[in-house]
């Protein structure tokens, strides 16, 4: 699942977080597990200069990075942790191990053959869904488009709800990401259509 998704839909999920602190928390663990992804592509981006084919059929199954990605999406570590820091009383912390729960398990349905280990250092297990979030030979398409519907409503959900305007402006924001992607690809698969039947007219 995109990265935005899980910000709205854990808001919604933990909706009686109305709070500052609270929502940022939420926001904050929903974001955490994917960034080493974000320093992943950062550096063989962005500093090793690799082409895109190389970074996703190679490097980005190095044992190093797999192992940060898989660690940061592990239920078991983040469920440890906010259990410990629910019971000192760090409520905003324990919600940020909380977030980071529900992303993975956003997770769990959307990954085919890039599912992580989200029962480590219980089990090296990967659950591998018939179900890919952005691969077209796994219902890609299919599966983003629901997931759009999903945040959609989930947003209109807990826009009200929502007491701030950090929260709110969170989803005003990803879903004006959303909006612009789909028009974007929509438009990028139409218009040459559109020219050609221009031209055979």
């Amino acid at each position: 699942m995109n990265t935005p998704s899980h910000t709205i839909i854990n808001l919604a999920l933990l909706m009686n977080v109305t709070e500052q602190p609270a929502v940022l928390a939420v926001t904050a663990g929903a974001i955490a597990p994917d960034l080493p992804m974000f320093v992943f592509y950062a550096w063989v981006k962005g500093i090793r200069k690799l082409p895109e084919g190389q970074i996703w059929t190679e490097a980005y199954y190095h044992p190093f990075w797999q192992a940060c990605i898989d660690l940061c999406h592990s239920i078991p570590l983040a469920g440890l942790a906010a259990w410990g820091c629910w019971q000192l009383g760090w409520m905003p912390a324990a919600l940020f191990f909380i977030s980071m729960i529900l992303h993975s398990l956003g997770d769990l349905p959307v990954h085919n053959d890039d599912a992580h280990k989200h029962f480590l250092p219980l089990s090296q297990y990967r659950l591998i869904s018939p179900l890919s979030y952005w691969d077209p030979k796994h219902y890609g398409r299919q599966v983003a488009f629901v997931e759009m519907l999903l945040v959609l409503g989930t947003s209109v959900l807990t826009f009200p709800i929502l007491g701030n305007i950090w929260g709110q402006g969170l989803v005003v924001l990803v879903n004006i990401f959303y909006w612009f992607t789909f028009g974007y690809t929509f438009l990028r698969r139409q218009l040459p259509n559109l020219f050609c039947r221009a031209r055979n007219a």
